[in-house]
């Protein structure tokens, strides 16, 4: 089992990531910046760090991150408005991608957007602003030497998850609850052979371990 540490563990997935990581035997250190956090995260199981990615320097960080194996970001600023977004799912990201070299941690899933999100709408000019960084924070990320996985899910949906997906380097755009974004997040840290590589997510007819598990390198 695996010592993971997950960056926004008190969001939509997150929680979800650190519940299903905990029943599978994972040892999880979750990052929450609010105080009232950290007994909700305890309770799913995961052991709860405090601190704040628009205060966070890489050192700083990276001593928290010390001990894990993988480093899991799915942290956002959740619609708060572009600055937050710049802060957090731009500079955070980098920051988390410095923290885990310095650290030494080479696995790091990165959770993204669907490219085609929202298209065929009006965008709003923050999820305009919302697209571009986390296209600059994929950018950062590939550019780097750690062991990494990009996950664009579709749509997410409140919805149980079904355990089956659709995930390939390229698909049509579609919905995906949740539970299974999270459940697919933990297939990727129990399959390392799936690396450095971009994976777009929707619901779909394969079981979740299958589909990641043809997504592994030869």
């Amino acid at each position: 089992m695996s010592n993971v540490f997950v960056v926004g563990a008190a969001g939509k997935v997150g929680r979800r990531l650190c519940r299903q990581l905990s029943e599978r035997g994972h040892e999880v250190i979750a990052l929450h910046r609010k105080p009232e956090q950290g007994p909700e995260l305890m309770a799913l199981g995961a052991k709860p760090t405090s601190g704040s990615l628009l205060e966070l320097e890489a050192p700083a960080l990276a001593q928290l991150m010390a001990g894990s194996e993988a480093v899991v970001f799915t942290a956002g600023a959740g619609g708060a408005g572009m600055e937050l977004t710049n802060a957090i799912d731009g500079r955070g990201l980098e920051v988390s991608v410095e923290a885990a070299a310095l650290a030494g941690i080479r696995r790091f899933i990165l959770v993204s957007v669907f490219p085609d999100a929202l298209r065929g709408e009006e965008p709003s000019a923050g999820f305009e602003n919302y697209v571009v960084v986390k296209k600059r924070s994929e950018v950062h990320l590939v550019a780097t030497i750690l062991d990494w996985v990009i996950v664009r899910p579709g749509t997410l949906l409140d919805t149980p998850g079904t355990g089956k997906v659709r995930a390939d380097v390229a698909i049509p755009y579609g919905d995906v609850p949740r539970d299974d974004v999270a459940a697919t997040i933990v297939e990727l840290i129990e399959q390392p052979g799936v690396n450095r590589t971009i994976i777009e997510l929707t619901q779909g007819d394969t079981v979740i371990r299958d589909a990641v598990h043809r997504l592994a390198r030869g």
